[in-house]
């Protein structure tokens, strides 16, 4: 995935500007981004703090490594069965 230009920090901060009332074309010209762009980044980060916004970045960062265990795991399950002679 494409990685952004923009913090999740600075992303929050364009939001806020938006929800104090400055017009989202500005907004967008100010910043050099798109229209499309600030609507995808409201329904990502809409309503986060900067704090809530580090959290979310951490946790996407995990889940990787968690699926990864995972995996490992059911490999290791399936070959446990498979092992021939064994009663089930």
């Amino acid at each position: 995935m494409k990685k952004s230009r923009f913090t999740e920090e600075q992303i929050i901060g364009f939001l806020r500007q938006a929800e104090a009332g400055m017009p989202i074309r500005e907004l967008c010209r100010s910043g050099g981004f798109s229209d499309a762009t600030v609507y995808k980044w409201r329904a990502k980060f809409g309503g986060m703090q900067a704090s809530e916004a580090q959290r979310l970045r951490e946790l996407e960062a995990e889940n990787p490594k968690l699926k990864k265990l995972l995996a490992e795991a059911h490999l290791d399950m399936h070959a446990l069965k498979s092992v021939p002679g064994v009663k089930r």
